[in-house]
């Protein structure tokens, strides 16, 4: 037997190795397993060494974010209370991309990053209701003739504010445009045409639409000629006419008769 074993130089005894391990380490752990012993190797045998995981480092050499535990999503991301949407977004990537090989890391700083956004967002949320709930005590707190003032005007969609502004304000471009040719009587013309047709379009009464777009136009009128002689000299061009400045302050109270009152 001892010869069989001698004329053999390679030499397998996993079993054999196996059955040693398990008696000396009753509590083996299920992770372990077994790899050549490199002595064996040496002398040309192939004897198995038993290795588990705890033999190797945990974790490696990834770095680990000390501030996992932390309460505070400011001090865990290292910013103050005070700190800039910018200087929160700029923590957050920095640490994840410092620690972006350590999933519990990232997790944390990913936890701490949208605590702080939602409080923010929460905080925006309160400001914008506490706002409007005072801009509503204080009409309902104002006197009956501001209330029965407010109650003429209604707020449109801002698309519809854009738009009339833009149209008005051609209307003043044209108007400047031309005022060495000719007066500003055909663009006022068409303001109050256009003041009208908006009228008409919300209240569905072309008598009310009309006695509103002359009334604007009546008051812009005499605004602007009370005003525009109180300008100083050198800032108007020598072209502008009271005429023309006139239409443009008209051109003002068109645009917000026809875009604010009901």
């Amino acid at each position: 037997m001892a010869a069989t074993l001698l004329s053999k130089p390679t030499l397998s005894s996993i079993f054999l190795g196996q059955q040693l391990w398990n008696r000396g380490n009753s509590k083996s752990s299920p992770q372990c397993g077994w790899i050549p012993s490199k002595r064996s190797q040496s002398r040309g045998l192939s004897l198995m060494v038993p290795r588990c995981a705890v033999d190797t480092a945990f974790g490696g050499n990834i770095p680990k974010f000390s501030r996992v535990n932390v309460w505070d999503p400011y001090k865990r991301l290292g910013i103050t209370r005070d700190a800039s949407e910018e200087e929160v977004w700029g923590a957050r990537n920095f640490l994840l991309d410092q620690y972006s090989g350590h999933e519990r890391s990232m997790e944390s700083i990913e936890a701490a990053f949208e605590k702080i956004l939602m409080a923010s967002y929460q905080n925006r949320k309160k400001t914008k209701i506490n706002l409007k709930t005072r801009l509503k005590k204080k009409v309902e707190e104002s006197p009956p003739w501001v209330k029965n003032l407010l109650s003429f005007v209604e707020m449109p969609p801002g698309v519809i504010i854009l738009r009339r502004l833009f149209l008005f304000g051609f209307m003043a471009v044209w108007s400047v445009m031309n005022a060495a040719e000719a007066g500003p009587a055909f663009q006022v013309a068409l303001s109050l045409a256009a003041c009208i047709y908006f009228l008409n379009d919300k209240t569905k009464s072309l008598a009310r639409a009309a006695i509103i777009g002359f009334g604007a136009l009546v008051v812009g009128w005499i605004s602007g000629s009370i005003l525009v002689p109180t300008i100083p000299s050198f800032l108007l061009q020598p072209t502008w006419t009271l005429e023309l400045l006139t239409s443009l302050v008209a051109y003002v109270f068109l645009f917000l008769a026809c875009t604010f009152l009901k």
